[in-house]
C-alpha cells in the first residue's frame, strides 16, 4: 500500500480494531481511529503506530449514537486536514458491543442497542463518510461466525451481525459505480475482553470453543488484525460483496 492510504477504524483502541490500525501502521497505512471512552489505551495506540513510522489520530465516537455523526465528520475532515488530505480511503466498521442473552432473557432496550450499534449506526456513518471517501476505496465490516451458526444465549447478537453481512452485499451493490468495495470479515471467538473477557478469562469457555475448532485453539486479535489490513490492500482488489471468516474452522 502507497503510504499516502489513510483509513478510518472504529472501535480502534481494544482488541481486533487496535490490531487492525496496528497492521495498517506497519503496511504505511495513516489511521483516524475511534475509541468510545477509554482516551489512556486510545493514546497507547497512538504512539505504538509512531514507532513504525505511520500516523494515528484518535478520535472520541460513539457509534450508536447517530446524532453525532456530523459532527465527527467535521473531526475526520479537520483530521485529514492534519494529515494534508481531504478525503480517506479506507473504512473499518469494528466498534461493537457484546450480548449474553437467550430468547427468555433479552429485553426490547437490549436488542435497541445492539441495532443501533451493530447495524444502524454501520449504515448511517458510512452513509455519513461516502463523501469523504475516496473513489477506488474500500470497506470491511465486521460480523462475527455466530451469524453463520447458532450457540445459546446469542439471540440478539448472532442475528443482527447476519444482518450487516446482508448489509455489506447491498454497499457492494450500491458503490460500485464509484469502484468502491465491500466485504465482511467475521471473526470466530477471540481472546480479548470483549464480552468482559469470557473467552480470554474463563477456562472452560476456552476449551469448548477450542474442542469444536478444527486448528485446537481460541483465536487471538493477531489472527484477525492482519486479515483486515490485508483485504484492503489492492492485493484483493477484485475481491467485493464476500464473507471472510477468521475462525481456525469451528464448526465446519
Amino acid at each position: 500500500m502507497p503510504a499516502s492510504k489513510i483509513a478510518i477504524v472504529t472501535g480502534g483502541s481494544r482488541g481486533i480494531g487496535r490490531n487492525a490500525v496496528l497492521n495498517l501502521a506497519k503496511r504505511g497505512v495513516h489511521t483516524l481511529f475511534t475509541y468510545n471512552s477509554n482516551r489512556a489505551e486510545a493514546d497507547k495506540v497512538v504512539a505504538l503506530s509512531a514507532e513504525t513510522g505511520s500516523r494515528a489520530i484518535a478520535l472520541q465516537l460513539d457509534t450508536g449514537d447517530t446524532s453525532a455523526f456530523d459532527g465527527f465528520a467535521g473531526d475526520v475532515s479537520k483530521a485529514l486536514a492534519e494529515l494534508g488530505v481531504e478525503r480517506f480511503d479506507y473504512l473499518v466498521n469494528n466498534a461493537g458491543t457484546s450480548s449474553g442473552s437467550s430468547l427468555a432473557t433479552i429485553t426490547e432496550a437490549e436488542m435497541d442497542s445492539l441495532y443501533q450499534v451493530h447495524f444502524k449506526g454501520v449504515l448511517f456513518l458510512t452513509q455519513k463518510l461516502l463523501p469523504l471517501i475516496n473513489d477506488g476505496g474500500r470497506i470491511v465490516n465486521i460480523s462475527s461466525g455466530l451469524a453463520r451458526f447458532a450457540m445459546p444465549n446469542r439471540i440478539g447478537y448472532g442475528p443482527i451481525k447476519a444482518a450487516v453481512e446482508a448489509l455489506t452485499r447491498y454497499f457492494a451493490v450500491e458503490l460500485a459505480p464509484r469502484r468502491i468495495s465491500a466485504n465482511v470479515v467475521a471473526p470466530g471467538a477471540i481472546a480479548t475482553d470483549f464480552s468482559g473477557g469470557i473467552v480470554r478469562d474463563n477456562p472452560q469457555v476456552n476449551k469448548a470453543v477450542a474442542d469444536n475448532t478444527a486448528l485446537g485453539r481460541v483465536g487471538v486479535a493477531e489472527d484477525v488484525g492482519p486479515v483486515i489490513a490485508a483485504l484492503l490492500s489492492d492485493d484483493f482488489g477484485w475481491v467485493n460483496g464476500q464473507r471472510i471468516e477468521v475462525a481456525g474452522g469451528v464448526h465446519i
